[in-house]
């Protein structure tokens, strides 16, 4: 006879349940849609373009988060996290190291925006690969660093999935978030900001508007403002007075994150969506030149 498990402190039985349910529905969502941009990417020769680049690297991390979710739906049913102490250690790494490395290909994408509207310079398959591999990078360098003490790991509210623990609110903490939020989220948004800002003059000056350019970062704001909000305030307050179950929203908000970045920078581009058209139907796309800009 199986035993179940006891529900986590300050959760319902239909709460604990529709937390998974969400997490699931956001991990095959995000992953199915992810998944046909890669392997669009992968199929179809005329995707295959420096910009494009960009977009896979994007759609790689979101896959990553996508899995995340998932390992978390699973431990949500059963109620309690099955992998131990290491299992979390690793869960909470790769959460955090395909979020920045998305968010950093994010803030690629409009840099290469950005000088393929502004500047009319093409990037080259050498800088797109570079930048793809600084992006992947430096969001291993901070997402190491709770594994080697700055910073920490810990489990969520609902005790079934792990990110960094901000319910301590020390010294370690405080730092380790003030560099982090600034490298990988503040200096991100601002070249986001920068980036469509000048573009969107560009196009008020021809007429000609390609694409929403506040969109991009809208998205980023929006999916990773919460979570980044709740993180500030652990800084300066304690957040364990908040109930567990509203602390749970912030980290759901930003795992829709790979449901809207496969709409934003894929199936919202006019000819990526013709390459993953091509890819499941066999109709060949009428333009010859493929690249990322969203239509």
């Amino acid at each position: 006879m199986v035993t179940a498990h006891p529900l986590p402190e300050g959760f319902t039985e239909i709460e604990v349940f529709a937390i998974g349910t969400a997490l699931l529905v956001e991990a095959l969502l995000g992953f199915c849609l992810n998944g046909l941009t890669i392997i669009s990417f992968r199929k179809i020769k005329e995707l295959r373009t420096p910009s494009n680049l960009l977009v896979l690297s994007i759609a790689l991390a979101d896959c990553g988060i996508c899995i995340n979710a998932f390992i978390a739906a699973f431990s949500s049913f059963l109620r309690y996290w099955p992998y131990g102490s290491d299992g979390c250690q690793i869960h909470g790494f790769h959460g955090f190291l395909t979020a920045l490395a998305s968010i950093s290909s994010s803030a690629a994408v409009a840099w290469d925006r950005y000088h393929h509207y502004c500047t009319r310079s093409r990037l080259q398959w050498s800088t797109a690969a570079s930048m793809m591999v600084f992006a992947w990078l430096f969001a291993a360098f901070w997402s190491v660093m709770p594994l080697l003490g700055w910073g920490e790991y810990n489990y969520e509210p609902l005790r079934t999935c792990c990110t960094l623990d901000y319910s301590k609110g020390d010294r370690n903490y405080v730092t380790f978030l003030f560099a982090l939020s600034t490298f990988n989220f503040m200096i991100p948004g601002f070249i986001m900001l920068t980036a469509y800002q000048s573009i969107h003059q560009k196009f008020r000056k021809t007429g000609n508007f390609k694409f929403n350019t506040g969109l991009p970062l809208k998205t980023l704001v929006i999916c990773w403002g919460p979570y980044c909000l709740l993180c500030s305030y652990a800084a300066v307050e304690n957040v364990m007075f908040i109930p567990p179950k509203y602390r749970m929203i912030p980290a759901l908000v930003a795992k829709t994150v790979p449901t809207v970045d496969a709409f934003v920078y894929a199936l919202g581009n006019e000819n990526y969506r013709g390459g993953i058209w091509q890819f499941l139907t066999g109709q060949k796309i009428e333009k010859t030149e493929v690249d990322n800009k969203t239509k």
